[in-house]
C-alpha cells in the first residue's frame, strides 16, 4: 500500500510540535467569536451616536447642527441594541460549539454585561434629574463608557485576550480625558477615539486571528 504525504508520521519531534500548535490555533479560531462582530458594531455605534451628541450638544451648549433633542439618544440606543444583538449572535455561534468552563464563562460574562447596564440605568435614572442638563448628559455618557471599559478589561482577563484588555485600558483612559474636558468634548473624544479605537481594534484582532498569532 502506498501512503500519501498526509498519511506519513511527522519527520521529527519538532514537526510534531509544530502540527500540534497549528491544530490548536485552528481550533481556537473556530471556537472564538469573529472579532469583526465583537468590535465593529460597537465602533460604528459609538462613532455615529456620540458624533450626533457632539453636533447637537456641543461644548458650552453650542449647537453645531440643529437636530431634534431626542434624535442623538434614540440613534445611539438603536445602534447599541443592534451592536449587542450582533455580538450575541457571534458569541452564540462560537461558544455554542463548546461545553464546560468556556461555555459558562461566555454565558456569565454576558449576564454581567446585562446586569451591569441595568444597574447603571436604574441608578443614574434616580440621580440625573437633580443635575443640570449638560452634567446629566455627561454623567450618562461617562458612566456608559466607563462600565464598558471595565467589562472589556474583565473579558480580557478572563480569556487572556491582550487585544480586549488593551481596548479596555484605552476606553478607560479616553473616558477620563473626556470627563476632564467637559460636556460636549467628551462626546467628541468618545466618538473619534472610542469608536475609532474599536474599529481599529477589530481590524488588528481580525488580522491576528487570520494569521494565527
Amino acid at each position: 500500500m502506498i501512503l500519501d504525504d498526509d498519511d506519513l508520521p511527522p519527520a521529527s519531534p519538532a514537526e510534531t510540535l509544530r502540527l500540534i500548535r497549528q491544530q490548536q490555533a485552528e481550533t481556537a479560531r473556530h471556537l472564538s467569536p469573529d472579532p469583526r462582530l465583537v468590535y465593529w458594531p460597537w465602533g460604528v455605534a459609538w462613532l455615529v451616536g456620540f458624533s450626533l451628541f457632539f453636533l447637537r450638544f456641543g461644548p458650552d451648549d453650542r449647537v453645531f447642527v440643529n437636530l431634534p433633542e431626542w434624535l442623538p439618544l434614540t440613534v445611539l440606543f438603536v445602534l447599541l441594541a443592534a451592536a449587542g444583538t450582533l455580538g450575541a449572535i457571534g458569541g452564540a455561534r462560537a461558544y455554542g460549539q463548546v461545553t464546560g468552563d468556556s461555555s459558562r464563562r461566555g454565558q456569565w460574562y454576558g449576564i454581567a454585561w446585562m446586569l451591569g447596564f441595568v444597574t447603571y440605568g436604574v441608578t443614574l435614572g434616580r440621580v440625573t434629574d437633580h443635575l443640570p442638563d449638560d452634567l446629566a448628559r455627561l454623567l450618562w455618557a461617562a458612566g456608559a463608557v466607563g462600565l464598558t471599559g471595565v467589562l472589556h478589561l474583565a473579558g480580557g482577563a478572563i480569556w487572556l485576550d491582550r487585544n480586549l484588555f488593551r481596548l479596555g485600558i484605552w476606553l478607560t483612559l479616553i473616558n477620563i480625558v473626556g470627563v476632564y474636558a467637559g460636556p460636549g468634548w467628551h462626546a467628541l473624544i468618545v466618538a473619534v477615539a472610542g469608536g475609532g479605537g474599536m474599529l481599529v481594534g477589530g481590524v488588528i484582532a481580525w488580522l491576528r486571528r487570520g494569521s494565527g498569532s
